[in-house]
Protein backbone atom coordinates (compact mmCIF):
# COMPACT_ATOMS: atom_id res chain seq x y z
CA UNK A 1 0.00 0.00 0.00
CA UNK A 2 0.80 3.63 -0.87
CA UNK A 3 2.33 5.77 2.29
CA UNK A 4 -0.49 7.81 3.95
CA UNK A 5 0.16 11.14 5.62
CA UNK A 6 -1.35 9.48 8.59
CA UNK A 7 1.83 7.00 8.94
CA UNK A 8 3.34 9.66 10.90
CA UNK A 9 0.85 8.73 13.27
CA UNK A 10 -0.41 5.15 12.96
CA UNK A 11 2.19 3.20 13.12
CA UNK A 12 2.27 -0.88 12.56
CA UNK A 13 1.64 -1.51 16.02
CA UNK A 14 -0.94 1.46 16.28
CA UNK A 15 -2.52 -0.32 13.28
CA UNK A 16 -2.45 -3.80 14.50
CA UNK A 17 -4.33 -2.18 17.75
CA UNK A 18 -6.80 -0.61 15.82
CA UNK A 19 -7.26 -3.75 13.94
CA UNK A 20 -7.84 -5.63 17.03
CA UNK A 21 -10.25 -3.18 18.31
CA UNK A 22 -12.46 -2.69 15.05
CA UNK A 23 -11.77 0.88 13.87
CA UNK A 24 -8.70 0.05 11.08
CA UNK A 25 -11.20 -0.18 8.29
CA UNK A 26 -12.72 2.57 9.06
CA UNK A 27 -10.10 4.44 8.89
CA UNK A 28 -8.87 3.39 6.02
CA UNK A 29 -11.82 4.21 4.05
CA UNK A 30 -12.04 8.00 5.40
CA UNK A 31 -10.45 10.73 2.66
CA UNK A 32 -7.09 11.11 3.76
CA UNK A 33 -6.66 14.46 2.01
CA UNK A 34 -9.71 16.04 4.06
CA UNK A 35 -8.00 15.22 7.04
CA UNK A 36 -4.17 14.93 7.16
CA UNK A 37 -2.46 17.68 5.61
CA UNK A 38 1.78 18.18 5.42
CA UNK A 39 1.92 21.86 5.14
CA UNK A 40 0.10 25.71 6.42
CA UNK A 41 -3.33 25.80 4.66
CA UNK A 42 -4.90 28.89 5.47
CA UNK A 43 -7.01 26.98 7.76
CA UNK A 44 -4.48 25.91 10.23
CA UNK A 45 -2.42 29.47 9.94
CA UNK A 46 -5.55 31.07 10.63
CA UNK A 47 -5.48 28.75 13.75
CA UNK A 48 -2.01 29.06 14.76
CA UNK A 49 -2.43 32.78 14.89
CA UNK A 50 -5.10 33.07 17.31
CA UNK A 51 -3.34 30.56 19.55
CA UNK A 52 -2.42 32.01 22.98
CA UNK A 53 -0.76 28.61 24.02
CA UNK A 54 0.57 25.35 23.12
CA UNK A 55 1.98 21.87 24.08
CA UNK A 56 5.14 20.67 23.06
CA UNK A 57 6.30 17.17 23.36
CA UNK A 58 10.17 16.07 22.72
CA UNK A 59 11.63 13.18 24.03
CA UNK A 60 15.51 12.89 24.70
CA UNK A 61 17.71 10.59 22.71
CA UNK A 62 16.64 6.91 25.33
CA UNK A 63 13.39 7.90 24.39
CA UNK A 64 12.47 9.88 28.00
CA UNK A 65 9.43 12.02 27.14
CA UNK A 66 8.85 15.47 28.43
CA UNK A 67 6.03 18.22 27.70
CA UNK A 68 6.13 22.00 27.90
CA UNK A 69 3.23 24.74 28.08
CA UNK A 70 4.43 27.69 25.99
CA UNK A 71 2.29 30.44 25.86
CA UNK A 72 2.14 34.48 24.67
CA UNK A 73 -0.01 36.59 22.93
CA UNK A 74 -2.30 35.99 20.06
CA UNK A 75 0.50 36.33 17.26
CA UNK A 76 3.53 34.93 18.95
CA UNK A 77 3.23 31.68 16.66
CA UNK A 78 4.71 33.00 13.10
CA UNK A 79 4.12 31.17 9.71
CA UNK A 80 8.02 31.15 8.41
CA UNK A 81 7.06 29.36 5.07
CA UNK A 82 4.66 26.91 4.20
CA UNK A 83 6.23 23.96 6.34
CA UNK A 84 7.56 26.47 9.21
CA UNK A 85 6.47 28.23 12.05
CA UNK A 86 8.11 29.72 14.69
CA UNK A 87 7.52 30.89 18.34
CA UNK A 88 10.51 33.02 20.58
CA UNK A 89 11.69 31.08 23.69
CA UNK A 90 10.89 33.22 26.51
CA UNK A 91 12.62 32.93 29.64
CA UNK A 92 11.41 30.45 32.11
CA UNK A 93 12.05 28.08 35.04
CA UNK A 94 15.93 28.11 33.16
CA UNK A 95 15.12 24.28 33.46
CA UNK A 96 16.03 23.90 29.55
CA UNK A 97 14.62 20.48 28.74
CA UNK A 98 12.98 21.14 25.70
CA UNK A 99 16.36 22.62 24.15
CA UNK A 100 18.37 19.79 25.78
CA UNK A 101 16.38 17.52 24.23
CA UNK A 102 16.00 19.07 20.90
CA UNK A 103 19.99 19.15 20.79
CA UNK A 104 19.97 15.43 20.42
CA UNK A 105 16.39 14.54 19.01
CA UNK A 106 14.98 16.99 16.82
CA UNK A 107 11.07 14.98 16.42
CA UNK A 108 8.85 17.33 17.92
CA UNK A 109 5.26 17.16 18.21
CA UNK A 110 3.16 20.10 19.03
CA UNK A 111 -0.22 19.94 20.43
CA UNK A 112 -3.20 22.92 20.10
CA UNK A 113 -6.46 23.76 21.85
CA UNK A 114 -8.99 25.94 21.29
CA UNK A 115 -11.61 25.31 23.84
CA UNK A 116 -13.73 28.35 23.41
CA UNK A 117 -14.62 26.49 19.90
CA UNK A 118 -13.87 22.98 20.88
CA UNK A 119 -11.25 22.09 18.58
CA UNK A 120 -7.77 20.93 18.59
CA UNK A 121 -4.45 20.47 16.09
CA UNK A 122 -1.67 17.76 16.23
CA UNK A 123 1.26 18.60 14.59
CA UNK A 124 4.05 15.99 13.72
CA UNK A 125 7.28 17.44 13.01
CA UNK A 126 10.93 18.40 13.52
CA UNK A 127 12.11 21.39 15.91
CA UNK A 128 15.63 23.04 16.23
CA UNK A 129 16.55 25.82 18.61
CA UNK A 130 18.15 28.90 17.03
CA UNK A 131 20.79 30.52 20.00
CA UNK A 132 22.27 33.96 19.05
CA UNK A 133 20.16 35.13 15.53
CA UNK A 134 18.76 38.37 16.70
CA UNK A 135 16.96 39.26 13.39
CA UNK A 136 14.82 35.93 13.71
CA UNK A 137 14.08 36.76 17.18
CA UNK A 138 13.01 40.19 16.48
CA UNK A 139 10.62 38.26 13.86
CA UNK A 140 9.41 36.36 16.27
CA UNK A 141 8.86 38.87 19.25
CA UNK A 142 5.41 40.49 19.54
CA UNK A 143 6.00 43.99 19.92
CA UNK A 144 4.51 45.24 23.57
CA UNK A 145 5.07 41.85 25.55
CA UNK A 146 7.30 42.15 28.39
CA UNK A 147 8.87 38.51 28.27
CA UNK A 148 12.75 38.51 27.70
CA UNK A 149 13.42 36.20 24.58
CA UNK A 150 16.58 33.77 25.25
CA UNK A 151 16.52 32.13 21.43
CA UNK A 152 13.97 30.75 18.73
CA UNK A 153 12.45 27.94 17.95
CA UNK A 154 11.51 26.92 14.68
CA UNK A 155 8.79 23.39 13.87
CA UNK A 156 9.09 22.26 10.36
CA UNK A 157 5.77 20.35 9.72
CA UNK A 158 5.34 16.90 8.56
CA UNK A 159 2.02 16.11 8.94
CA UNK A 160 -0.86 17.26 10.86
CA UNK A 161 -4.13 16.63 11.91
CA UNK A 162 -7.34 18.35 13.17
CA UNK A 163 -9.51 16.10 15.64
CA UNK A 164 -12.83 16.10 16.38
CA UNK A 165 -14.56 18.00 19.47
CA UNK A 166 -16.07 15.36 21.43
CA UNK A 167 -15.05 15.33 25.03
CA UNK A 168 -13.52 19.01 24.69
CA UNK A 169 -14.91 21.18 27.73
CA UNK A 170 -15.42 24.63 26.67
CA UNK A 171 -13.37 27.21 28.39
CA UNK A 172 -13.05 30.86 27.68
CA UNK A 173 -10.34 33.18 28.15
CA UNK A 174 -11.15 35.78 31.21
CA UNK A 175 -10.61 38.74 29.26
CA UNK A 176 -13.72 37.53 27.04
CA UNK A 177 -15.16 36.52 29.91
CA UNK A 178 -14.92 39.70 31.72
CA UNK A 179 -15.90 41.66 28.82
CA UNK A 180 -19.35 39.39 28.75
CA UNK A 181 -19.84 40.09 32.27
CA UNK A 182 -19.47 43.71 31.83
CA UNK A 183 -21.92 44.22 29.05
CA UNK A 184 -24.20 41.95 31.51
CA UNK A 185 -23.93 44.49 34.04
CA UNK A 186 -24.18 47.86 32.50
CA UNK A 187 -27.51 46.25 31.27
CA UNK A 188 -28.42 45.26 34.26
CA UNK A 189 -27.76 49.02 35.46
CA UNK A 190 -29.92 50.49 32.57
CA UNK A 191 -33.02 48.21 33.80
CA UNK A 192 -32.16 49.00 36.84
CA UNK A 193 -32.27 53.17 36.55
CA UNK A 194 -34.71 52.63 34.27
CA UNK A 195 -36.94 50.76 37.28
CA UNK A 196 -35.89 53.33 39.67
CA UNK A 197 -37.32 56.08 37.51
CA UNK A 198 -40.92 54.07 36.88
CA UNK A 199 -41.14 53.73 41.01
CA UNK A 200 -40.44 57.25 41.27
CA UNK A 201 -43.55 58.33 39.15
CA UNK A 202 -45.88 56.18 41.35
Amino acid sequence: MDERLSDKAFTDAIKQAQRVRGSREDLDNMPEEDLWHDSVTPALEQFLQARDSFYIATTSVDGQPYIQHRGGPPGFLKILDPKTFGFADFSGNRQYITPGNLSENDRAFIFLMDYANRRRIKLWGRAKVVEGDDALCAKLTVPGYRAKVERAILFEIEVWHANCPQHIARRFPEADVAQAVGTLKARIADLEAELAELRSGV
